[in-house]
């Protein structure tokens, strides 16, 4: 028994060897020549986009979309030593009982961010998800919603994706009324 166990060993090992002889030998293929090098960058020159762009006109944007001060374009809410920051206009609704919470917070408060601080203050924190047309002014609020923004006695917040976002009202209806007055 022991020698067809050690027999079943030696040409399990033997066996790789043997099939190791037909195994495919790698294509060795001749370098590239100064010339064909060449004949590929002369190729890569003329076909190039970047040579058929203008040169861009008017005031360079790098220079005139200067980053602004984070704190100057944010609201800060604070309650319960944490501050959050939310773009302006993101707060569409402001209760009197709660205006001591925006833009006044406590020296020492630790900074968070909006979905910490929001988890944190669910009960007097309203949030209305809305889109990116309905963000810019494009679109109006769902009609149903402007009802019950008014009858909500917390701070509403609009998001887009979980994160704040600022709102501009609906311009629509203004540009039908202008169109009307001409």
């Amino acid at each position: 028994m022991r020698k067809r166990y050690a027999l079943a060993i030696i040409l399990a090992a033997a066996a790789p060897c043997e099939a190791g002889d037909g195994a495919k030998k790698p294509a060795f293929r001749d370098a590239a020549t100064h010339e064909e090098l060449s004949l590929q960058l002369r190729k890569a020159d003329q076909e190039d986009p970047m040579k058929a762009l203008l040169p861009s006109e008017g005031a360079d944007p790098s220079v005139s979309n200067q980053p602004q001060n984070l704190l100057e374009s944010s609201d800060l809410i604070s309650f319960q030593g944490l501050t959050t920051l939310v773009p302006k206009r993101a707060i569409i609704k402001l209760p009197e009982a709660f205006k001591d919470r925006v833009n006044n917070p406590p020296p020492g408060n630790r900074v968070v961010g909006w979905l910490d601080f929001y988890a944190l203050n669910r009960g007097w924190i309203t949030v209305v998800e809305i889109t990116r047309s309905q963000a810019g002014g494009n679109e109006a609020l769902a009609e149903g919603l402007s009802d019950q923004l008014d009858k909500s006695k917390n701070m509403i917040v609009t998001v887009l994706d979980s994160g704040p976002i600022s709102y501009m009202p609906y311009r629509g209806d203004a540009e039908t009324k202008k169109e009307e007055l001409k």
